[in-house]
């Protein structure tokens, strides 16, 4: 993972996209400090899928693909202590 500044992915932007589709990525930098960065699209489609989900964050970490989890909706069990 490469790390640059905001001027410099500017710059050579159509150099940081060719690594992108290679698989690399890039940090994008702001007076130092990052603030995005440059990832291939089946990166950010993985991304966005993660956090577009819904349900107990539980659930988000250990979901399996192609199962889904219901939550149940009753009430829980008083238990003495």
């Amino acid at each position: 993972m490469s790390t640059l500044s905001l001027k410099d992915a500017k710059a050579g932007l159509s150099a940081y996209v060719d690594e992108a589709i290679r698989g690399e990525f890039a940090t994008i930098t702001r007076h130092g400090k990052p603030v995005a960065v440059l990832v291939p699209l089946a990166a950010a489609e993985i991304a966005r899928k993660a956090l577009n989900r819904t349900g107990p964050a539980s659930l988000r970490i250990c979901r399996f693909p192609g199962s889904e989890f219901e939550r149940n909706g009753s009430p829980s069990r008083d238990v003495g202590l």
